[in-house]
Formats: structure tokens, sequence, C-alpha cells
């Protein structure tokens, strides 16, 4: 059984990262597991990907051409919405390759244009990785629920008409996968149930299965070592932040965080703690307020860097007002430290509420902030929160576990397969 996973990088992002994780998870039990690519970051023989640099050019050119319709839309928010509208090259490496099943992945950035799937002739499984695949080209809905309809009148696009650039994705969309073999993976339970409540999936196969990740390399270590290692003061408690554009992505909700941050800085923990970013560098042009001292370690794209970091810490805050899992939640879980979330969205399948962290109410910087107090005032709480952090990811969030559920999966499918070429 020849599995080719799909994704527009395999290292470069979040998502790109889970994918090569589930990859490497399956390579790792013997499966047969290659991964197509259109931007290619690491060395790896099994990620295939253009071997011609201009033709990753061209990708990224590609990319500024399927965006254009959206200049018709000049107000709209600066979040991301994909169109796959341009011809992609990959039904031919599909053929070359020639899997028995294909997962798919995030495959946009012009990566896979959405008429393309229906030509692949295989049984495919989606994991979803945001909330894209159902919606008409948002990559998160927050407050927006039109994709359990239509979509159109798209409030990210600021537009007013039913028949609009939203309309159109979500009309291509159902006209090219209605008689798709399509099974959804969903990373958490809240996804796969907004999955399921969508016009385009509400009639599909909805399998949840939790990200995994590398717990030998995502693991504790020693507090004092990693803190000397990345130049951190050894006297304080350290909070940490981390994302890509980690203080701009409004849905990452850093200005909650600022907001928890300033109700601490009124209380005893003024001068007592320090804040650690991830993610981003540190702005030039005009300092952020955090309330209390940050230090700004950049971009970390290494597993090592990441679990320094995570270990440096003592309480890692994921104040995000969506996710589809939170991976920078379980990689912290796994290096021993407990995580402060919102009780929403994919986060709630990670973090168990005063077991191995804290869920606050949605979205009140004033209980966020009770909530980073709670984890860091008790010593002897904390120790246990610690220990239970790094049991949740040993029982729930190793590659392991991961490929042997998404195994399972592929039998059932290739059974299914079989059966029903059996019968005709």
């Amino acid at each position: 059984m020849k599995i080719l996973h799909t994704s527009t990088s395999d290292t470069h992002g979040g998502a790109a990262r889970a994918a090569y994780r589930l990859h490497k998870g399956l390579l790792s039990i013997n499966v047969n597991s290659q991964m197509l690519v259109q931007e290619k970051f690491s060395d790896d023989k099994t990620v295939y990907a253009p071997k011609i640099r201009l033709f990753q050019g061209i990708a990224r050119s590609k990319l500024t051409f399927d965006a254009l319709p959206l200049k018709f839309y000049p107000q709209r928010a600066r979040t991301t919405f994909s169109l796959q509208w341009m011809p992609d090259g990959v039904l031919s490496e599909v053929t070359r390759i020639n899997p028995d099943i294909i997962n798919l992945h995030w495959i946009n950035a012009a990566f896979i244009q959405i008429e393309t799937l229906a030509k692949l002739k295989r049984p495919l499984i989606w994991t979803l990785h945001d909330m894209w695949e159902f919606t008409g080209g948002c990559h998160y809905s927050l407050d927006c629920d039109r994709y359990k309809a239509a979509c159109g009148c798209c409030p990210q696009l600021v537009s007013s008409q039913d028949y609009d650039l939203s309309r159109w994705i979500w009309q291509r969309k159902v006209k090219a996968w209605q008689d798709l073999n399509l099974t959804i993976v969903a990373p958490s339970s809240w996804l796969a149930k907004s999955a399921s409540s969508s016009s385009l999936f509400y009639n599909l196969t909805i399998e949840v299965i939790p990200h995994g990740l590398d717990i030998q390399k995502y693991r504790p270590i020693n507090k004092r070592i990693a803190r000397e290692v990345l130049n951190l003061p050894q006297d304080k408690p350290l909070v940490l932040f981390g994302a890509i554009q980690a203080t701009s992505d409004k849905r990452k909700g850093f200005h909650l965080l600022q907001a928890a941050l300033v109700e601490l800085s009124k209380f005893d923990w003024k001068d007592k703690l320090d804040i650690v970013i991830f993610g981003q560098e540190q702005p030039r042009d005009q300092a952020i307020d955090l309330a209390f001292k940050a230090h700004y370690l950049g971009y970390l794209q290494d597993d090592l860097s990441l679990a320094l970091t995570y270990s440096a810490a003592d309480v890692m805050i994921v104040p995000s007002l969506q996710e589809a899992f939170g991976q920078t939640a379980s990689e912290s879980l796994a290096c021993g430290t407990p995580v402060v979330a919102f009780n929403a969205t994919g986060l709630k399948d990670i973090i168990d509420h005063q077991q191995n962290g804290y869920l606050a109410k949605p979205y009140e910087a004033e209980d966020l902030a009770q909530g980073i107090a709670w984890v860091l005032e008790n010593s002897d709480r904390y120790q246990n929160l610690s220990h239970c952090a790094r049991k949740k990811a040993e029982k729930e969030f190793t590659l392991e576990i991961q490929a042997h559920r998404y195994l399972n999966l592929f039998k059932d499918l290739t059974s299914k397969t079989h059966h029903s070429t059996d019968v005709l």
C-alpha cells in the first residue's frame, strides 16, 4: 500500500510540519509513504518537489496571479483567503508516483486547483489544518457561519453581495467534489463538528485523529540549562507566547494576552515575571507595551530550539480565537510546560482544565490572567501540572499512536475499494 501526502510545503509553517510529522511517523512503522510538495525545504529523499529552482519561483508567482481577483475587494480583511483557480501540474506527478491512497493536507498558495481533485481517481483522505476546505475561501471563519449554507456576503471580503467571490469558490467546490471518494480527518473535535455542519461535508465520513509529534525530541530539558542556552534570566518565572506573525495575526489573540498581562501587572506579579515571544523579531519601529520585560527569540524552525524554548518557560499561553488543533500547545505539554488557553475550539482537546493547564472563559482577558497566576502561584501544584502535561503527550500525541490510527483508516479504505471493485 503506497500513500502519497500532498502539502504546499514539507516543513514551512504549522500545517506543513504536521503533515511531514505524519509522513515520518508512517515511515517509522514501515508504511510506504511519500510526500509531494510545491516547495521543499528539507533534504528528505521521500519528499518530491520541482527539482529546478526556477519552477519553485514560478510557483510563487502563481500565487500572485491566484490572488488577483481579491483586488476587487480593496476593503477586505488582511487574512489568508485562497481561491485555487490557477492550473497545476499535480496530476502528472501523481500518475508518475502512482499511489494507492492520496492524503491531502494544506494545498493552498496556488498548489492544487480545486478542480484537480476529481481527476486524481483515487481514494482521498483530507487532513484538515484549518477551515478552508469547507468554506468559500477563508481559512478561519471567526464569527461567520455562512459556510453552513452557501457562503456569499462574505464578511472577510467586506462584501454585501450574495454572489461574490466566496460564493463562486463555494460553487466550484460543490461542482468539482460532488462525486469524490473522500474521507475527512480533523485533528480536533471542534473542527470535525464544524466540518460536519458545513454544506460541503455534512454527508461525509469525518474522523478525529490528533496531530502527533516526536516526544523524544519534544521532551523536558533541564530548565536552568535551557535558559542558559537561550540567554534567558534564571531568577524569574517566564511566560511564553509563540506563533508565526505572533503579534500581528489577530486570530492568534495577542491583543488578549496583552490585556491579560496588563491585568497581571496590577497585582503582586509586577516585576516578578518576564515574557518570552517566538515567531517574530522584536519590533524595531515601535515597542509593544506588554507591562513586563519581553525577550524576543525570532523565528524558530528546528525541533531542538523549540524544545529548549518550551522547557525554559514556566507556562505557555495560547490565546487564539480559533485553532484547528494547536501544535504549540501539544509541543509545550510534551516538554512538561503547562498551557493556558481559552476553553474554545481545538485547544479544548489538548488542555485538561487544572490538570495540565488552565482553560479560561472565552474570550475574557481577566480569566486568562487568572489562569497564568493559578499555574504559577503554587510550586507543589506546578510540579503536578508539569508531570501531567508530559503524561498527556505520552498518552495521546505520539507519532506512533497517530500513525497507527491513520494506518487503520488506510486499511479500511483499501478494503472498501477492493470490495466495491469486486461487486462491479
